[in-house]
């Protein structure tokens, strides 16, 4: 544990040096607001992936002058198929209404006509059902004349799968880009505090003092500086992502079927304490050789 004489002495560096710590503190939240929004991105690309992955339905759509007698057999046949739990049809006025709530009636989207809404068999899918039972049945479904396509939203999870892995990889690459923006900032600004301090150090040294005593409140200070880049940025993300929430149209949440969300408690503690650990790593790979010297 750090004693109070070090902490003490890291704060009153801190505060002497306060403009040239505020600089660096704005330099590293830059690099982790780019992090940041990285990972905010995958975060909600994983959430729509997994909503749709259980999205537990498919939806056969069925081709204009569709007969009753068809649709009504069609549905008897679909509930007798294994893993399907319920088959509900929905009229092109039903869908349209059912489209205006999930909108709340605001947008232009508000105002298509009940033609733009096919009636369609909503099925009730059991998640246990295997890909291949589910591919059968659609190929079975997409023969019958009165069905004009069968939709089972997995395209949507595939390419959701595919966005978020990119998005990992980007996240990962720019880890890297953060990683090496920290040990630049940091390590350039214990450089320049150790030069303001020179003569204080060498004192420090000329009295007895060890190479540990005089480290340890620089990197306490890079530590600091670390921690208080990537609050800074989670802050700013925070701000900026509550602003364009507030402007997001109501019909792009209702299409995607969920509302983003901002970074996990997890995800943003971490952060701070990855700022923290870089900072102090590289305040301390700095200031290792100048102070020995």
């Amino acid at each position: 544990m750090l004693s109070d004489s070090t902490a003490r002495r890291a704060r009153r560096g801190m505060m002497r040096e306060w403009r040239l710590h505020a600089l660096s503190v704005f330099s590293l939240a830059v690099a982790f607001v780019c992090l940041g929004a990285a990972l905010l991105v995958v975060t909600n690309l994983r959430a729509a992936e997994i909503r749709w992955e259980h999205a537990g339905r498919a939806s056969v759509y069925l081709r204009d002058g569709a007969s009753q007698e068809d649709v009504d057999a069609l549905r008897a046949a679909l509930i007798r198929v294994p893993w399907v739990n319920a088959a509900h049809y929905v009229s092109s006025g039903e869908a349209r209404s059912q489209f205006g709530r999930d909108i709340d009636g605001r947008g232009d989207l508000a105002s298509l006509p009940v033609e733009a809404f096919p009636a369609s068999i909503e099925i009730d899918v059991s998640p246990e059902m295997p890909d291949a039972d589910l591919a059968d049945m659609v190929r079975k479904v997409k023969e019958l004349r009165s069905v004009d396509d069968v939709e089972t939203y997995q395209s949507w999870t595939e390419r959701l799968a595919r966005l978020v892995r990119g998005g990992v990889a980007a996240a990962a690459l720019l880890a890297v880009v953060v990683f090496a923006a920290v040990l630049a900032v940091v390590g350039s600004t214990m450089r320049l505090v150790l030069q303001r301090r020179s003569i204080e150090v060498q004192v420090l040294k000329l009295v007895g003092a060890t190479d540990g005593f005089v480290r340890k409140p620089l990197v306490i200070e890079g530590s600091v500086q670390g921690a208080l880049g990537a609050a800074a940025a989670i802050a700013l993300l925070a701000l900026l992502f509550f602003m364009v929430r507030g402007r997001l149209d109501a019909e792009l949440a209702a299409l995607v079927g969920l509302d983003p969300t901002f970074l996990p408690w997890q995800v943003a503690i971490g952060m701070v304490a990855l700022g923290a650990l870089l900072g102090g790593t590289a305040a301390l790979a700095s200031v290792r050789k100048l102070v020995s010297v």
